[in-house]
């Protein structure tokens, strides 16, 4: 299929889990990185969309602290995890680290960055706390990340 994720037999990853789900070079050369950053196993545990809403807005402010690679941070709809979009190449120690960082900036946030509705579709819709857990949650399983298959 078209879609790298769909040709993942997502009954044998092992979440949670970073890979490297694509990398494309553009017609002028520059690169871009897809990557997988799984919070739950599929088919099996998912984060609520309040709790998703809000580590897409604080992990999405925050992690252009740690990096001006970030392109993008968004959600899957499966409601397991996330798309990490990075231009460039980068190993796997670095993304690690630029993720463990700003998980750790989310448990230590105050609030959850544009929560209204001036700045967001759906400002009310947000769990700083739900944020929180998932992401210690997903910092307790550090040393896993670069596990993502099952043995």
């Amino acid at each position: 299929m078209n879609v790298e994720s769909f040709n993942l037999d997502h009954r044998f990853v092992d979440a949670p889990y970073i890979r490297v789900a694509d990398v494309k070079k553009l017609p002028h050369g520059d690169i871009l990185t897809k990557y997988d950053v799984r919070f739950c196993q599929p088919n099996v545990d998912h984060l609520d969309m309040a709790t998703i809403h809000s580590i897409e807005h604080t992990f999405a402010e925050l992690s252009r602290n740690h990096s001006d690679a970030v392109i993008d941070f968004s959600p899957m709809g499966c409601q397991t995890g996330f798309y990490l979009l990075m231009a460039g190449e980068h190993s796997d120690d670095e993304i690690h680290s630029l993720v463990a960082q700003t998980l750790a900036d989310l448990i230590d946030a105050d609030e959850v960055p544009a929560a209204n509705e001036v700045q967001c579709g759906w400002g009310a819709n947000h769990s700083l706390d739900g944020a929180k857990q998932a992401a210690r949650a997903m910092l307790d399983q550090r040393h896993s990340w670069a596990q993502v298959m099952k043995a």
